[in-house]
C-alpha cells in the first residue's frame, strides 16, 4: 500500500473522569469531530511537509517504535480543539495507530489499536486510563468498570496493578452543547495534582469514591432515558471534581451561565481549561449564554463511528 488514511472520532466524558483512573466507573461518548491524517513511506519522518525527530512526540515515537521505526510523512488534519479536554491526543494516537498498523500489514483490529493508542498515551503522559482510547477506537458510547451484559464488554486492560473493563453502551438521543474555553490544558499535570491530593488526604480520596458512584447512578439514568437525574448528576459531578481542583474559573463560568437553560452542565476531560458539556433540550439558548461568557459552543452529535482505516481518501 502507498497511502494509508485514517480518521478517529474525539469524545466527551458524561460522568466519571480522574475517579476512572483508580479504577472507577466512567462514561464516555464519541462525538462527530474528528482527527485525519494519511501516512506513506518515505526517507525520513516529516508532518505535513516538514522534516520532524520523532523523539520529539511522545505520542508518534512510541507507535512508531511499535512499528519499527520505519520513516513516514504524515499529514494531519484535527477539528478537535487541542488541549481542549475532548480526547485530541487520543484519536490522534488512535489514528496513528491505526494507519501504521496498515501500512506494515499488522491487525487492525480496534481492541489492538485501542490498547496499543492507550500504551502510547500513558508513555506520553505518565499515567491516565484507557478511556478516551477506547471511546475513540470504538465510537458510540462506553462505560468503564461497570456491571453488565457479558455480550456488552469489549476489552480489558491493565496497567501498573490497575485494571479497567470496557464495555459498550447504548446512549439514547440526547443533545449536547460543548462549551470550549480557549484554556489549554495538558491531562498529565492535572492527572499528577489529584494522584497527590489522594495520596496525602482522605478526603479526596472519598471524593473519587463518591464519583463513582454517581457514575453509576448516571448510567441507570442513561438506560432508562432519565434526562432530568442525568443532569442533576452532571452538575454535582462539576462540583466534585471543582472540590478535587480540576475545575477553573472559566469552566465555572460557563456552567454557571448554561445551567438555567440545560437538565445539567459540568467540565469534562481533565479539566484546568479545555472544555464543558451540556445536557439539553434548548441548545440555541445555552450557545447563546456560553457566548456570552466568552467561550466557544458548539452542537454535538453523538453515535458516531469508531476509527476508520482505508487505502483510499475517502473516509468522512
Amino acid at each position: 500500500m502507498n497511502e494509508i488514511f485514517a480518521s478517529a472520532p474525539g469524545k466527551f466524558v458524561i460522568l466519571g473522569e480522574h475517579a476512572v483512573v483508580y479504577g472507577k466507573p466512567a462514561i464516555a461518548l464519541a462525538m462527530n469531530r474528528r482527527f485525519y491524517l494519511s501516512v506513506r513511506r518515505d526517507d525520513e519522518f516529516k508532518i505535513n511537509g516538514d522534516a520532524v525527530d520523532i523523539r520529539a512526540n511522545p505520542h508518534l515515537r512510541y507507535i512508531a517504535s511499535r512499528n519499527d521505526m520505519v520513516p513516514v510523512s504524515i499529514h494531519m488534519d484535527s477539528k478537535i480543539p487541542t488541549g481542549s479536554g475532548l480526547g485530541s491526543s487520543a484519536a490522534l494516537s488512535v489514528a496513528f495507530s491505526a494507519a501504521m498498523r496498515a501500512l506494515n500489514s499488522r491487525s487492525i483490529s480496534k481492541e489492538e489499536i485501542a490498547k496499543e493508542a492507550f500504551e502510547a498515551e500513558y508513555f506520553s503522559q505518565g499515567g491516565g486510563s484507557p478511556m478516551d482510547t477506547s471511546a475513540s477506537a470504538n465510537g458510540y458510547g462506553i462505560a468503564l468498570n461497570v456491571h453488565g451484559n457479558e455480550e456488552d464488554r469489549l476489552w480489558d486492560i491493565s496497567k501498573n496493578g490497575r485494571s479497567w473493563k470496557i464495555s459498550r453502551i447504548d446512549v439514547p438521543s440526547m443533545t449536547f452543547v460543548i462549551g470550549y474555553t480557549g484554556v489549554r490544558a495538558a491531562t498529565g499535570p492535572l492527572v499528577e495534582k489529584v494522584r497527590k491530593y489522594k495520596d496525602g488526604n482522605r478526603f479526596a480520596s472519598d471524593i473519587i469514591d463518591e464519583i463513582g458512584q454517581i457514575t453509576l447512578e448516571g448510567l441507570a439514568a442513561i438506560e432508562s432515558n432519565d434526562v432530568v437525574k442525568l443532569g442533576e448528576l452532571m452538575t454535582e459531578d462539576h462540583k466534585l471534581l471543582s472540590i478535587l481542583g480540576v475545575s477553573s474559573n472559566e469552566l465555572n463560568r460557563l456552567v454557571s451561565a448554561s445551567v438555567p437553560y440545560s437538565y445539567g452542565a459540568k467540565l469534562t476531560g481533565a479539566g484546568g481549561g479545555g472544555s464543558m458539556v451540556v445536557l439539553t433540550d434548548r441548545p440555541d439558548k445555552v450557545c447563546e449564554a456560553i457566548r456570552s461568557r466568552g467561550g466557544m459552543p458548539f452542537i454535538v452529535k453523538t453515535g458516531v463511528d469508531g476509527v476508520k482505516v482505508s487505502n483510499k481518501n475517502e473516509i468522512d
